[in-house]
């Protein structure tokens, strides 16, 4: 995707190292055998500093997610890059249901790992409940955006979207908790057609 590293890119080096620490402490030893000393054994300076900016894993794990889920919404696609909004919803489909790369994989699985403990921990449910929120409420204003441009037919943005955002991300988890390579190809193949058929409003299939 071209997207800069989310560890380099923090303006707070210390904060990008920790996080970068925990994701590979993370990516190693999964949610269940992860442990600050082998966070720490990840971290390039004093152990000591973890303890001096959270209270114990729990705290750690969540600021981890709190990161990376800011990082994700500011690599979301604007459509100042876009001519109309059908390049741009096409885009956001095909982006995160292309085939991923071993790194890509490691990414996914310990974002799995961490929405497991959604149902059961309030923090991680919150965190996770925004971003979902802030994708869909993305993809509705770009269904709303092709409308007005003439590009979409008169659908429900709401809809659409909480449609699409579903889809992309069973189609992710079914990947990266089976392995299942179809799973991301059929969804990207299906999402597209959905897009090119259904909204668009020169598109093959009828209303």
């Amino acid at each position: 995707m071209g997207a800069p590293d989310p560890f380099e890119s923090s303006p707070d080096e210390t904060r990008g190292e920790m996080m970068r620490a925990t994701y590979e402490a993370l990516r190693k030893h999964g949610y269940s055998d992860l442990t600050i000393q082998r966070i720490g054994d990840e971290f390039p300076k004093s152990k000591s500093l973890i303890y001096q900016h959270y209270d114990g894993k729990d705290d750690l794990l969540v600021a981890f997610l709190e990161f990376l889920l800011e990082r994700f919404k500011m690599d979301v696609p604007s459509g100042d890059d876009f001519e109309d909004a059908r390049d741009h919803l096409l885009t956001l489909v095909e982006q995160p249901l292309t085939e991923p790369d071993d790194e890509h994989v490691d990414f996914l699985g310990a974002m799995a790992a961490l929405r497991g403990q959604a149902p059961f921990d309030e923090a991680y449910r919150e965190q996770f409940a925004d971003t979902d929120a802030f994708f869909r409420e993305h993809v509705a204003d770009i269904v709303r955006g092709g409308i007005e441009q003439g590009v979409f037919r008169e659908v429900d943005p709401e809809r659409t979207a909480a449609f699409i955002s579903a889809t992309i991300d069973g189609a992710q988890s079914q990947y990266v908790t089976t392995g299942n390579e179809a799973a991301v190809d059929d969804a990207r193949h299906e999402l597209t057609e959905y897009v090119r058929r259904r909204l668009v409003v020169d598109g093959e299939d009828g209303s």
